[in-house]
């Protein structure tokens, strides 16, 4: 048993490395610099990048299980679609993708609908796939610090609500999954896993935790999706601002929520309810207090 994680340097795909290490799975994670990587012992580090064919096709021999994760990036679609092409190349049939909550229906939204393109060749040559779908994050808030410090959450995320997920969460399904494909003697059936978090949120309630946490008045910044496009593009490339942009747009009308039985099922997989985003901004603010 084989499992190569792609993004394995990332927040999630890091988590899901230290995961199957500590459960005595092999694992491969790749990195375009095995130099500079640092993962836990028995794990191999293998060179790749998903913009080089040659590396990949080198990555994925004597594998039988992927994670599949690939960063946000512009030309996410091409690598996402010709991983998963090189992987059925080689003959893999367990493999774990993960896409976004809301993939299907954000058809305005170039991440989200990048994600679904990769479902949809999942689901057309119904191949033996995990798809995990998860809300969006709730450690992406570690990135508001400097504003929650100065009493302003940050992040417009609207009025309809939010089922944030903790990273942690994520990365215990996806080890599931994967040693759950990997340990099974026939290839898996393909599935689709919804993962949020137990509470939605929007921005003055998010105010109103980091006012409880922080203990000192902390106010929402509002909906102005323009200044925080303009705001961000000093941080990120254009296209990328403009992308979460559109997201922050559909989170304004749609909200991110899951299911009605969400907590009930996730809880049944994790073995444990789904963290909350209160326990983790108690978190951040210890932290943040120590340094």
């Amino acid at each position: 048993m084989n499992i190569l994680v792609t993004g394995s340097t990332g927040t999630i795909g890091s988590l899901v490395v230290r995961g199957l290490a500590a459960q005595g799975a092999s694992v491969r994670a790749l990195t375009r610099d095995p130099a500079k990587a640092s993962f836990p012992e028995g794990v191999i580090a293998v060179k790749g990048d998903m913009t080089d064919v040659p590396s990949m096709r080198a990555a994925l021999q004597d594998v039988d299980t992927l994670f599949l994760l690939n960063a946000v990036v512009a030309d996410e679609v091409t690598q996402a679609i010709g991983t998963l092409s090189l992987a059925r190349e080689a003959g893999i049939q367990r493999v774990v993708y993960l896409s976004v909550l809301n993939s299907d229906a954000y058809t305005d939204v170039p991440h989200f609908t990048g994600k679904y393109t990769v479902e949809r060749m999942i689901e057309q040559f119904d191949l033996p796939v995990t798809v995990l779908r998860p809300s969006y994050f709730m450690q992406n808030d570690a990135a508001l610090k400097d504003g929650l410090l100065q009493g302003r959450y940050g992040m417009p995320i609207g009025n309809v609500g939010v089922a944030m997920v903790d990273v942690r969460d994520i990365a215990e399904i996806a080890v599931a999954a994967l040693l759950r494909r990997a340990r099974s003697a026939t290839p898996l059936p393909r599935e689709v896993i919804e993962i949020t978090g137990p509470d939605v949120l929007t921005g003055d309630a998010l105010a109103t935790i980091w006012s409880g946490v922080l203990g000192k008045p902390v106010t929402p910044a509002g909906n102005d999706l323009d200044a925080w496009e303009t705001a961000m593009a000093g941080f990120m490339p254009s296209w990328s601002a403009y992308d979460l942009r559109l997201m922050l747009a559909r989170f304004h009308v749609d909200g991110m929520l899951g299911k009605s039985n969400a907590v009930e099922l996730l809880t049944g997989l994790l073995g444990h309810p789904p963290r909350r985003y209160r326990d983790l901004a108690g978190e951040l603010a210890k932290a943040w207090e120590a340094a």
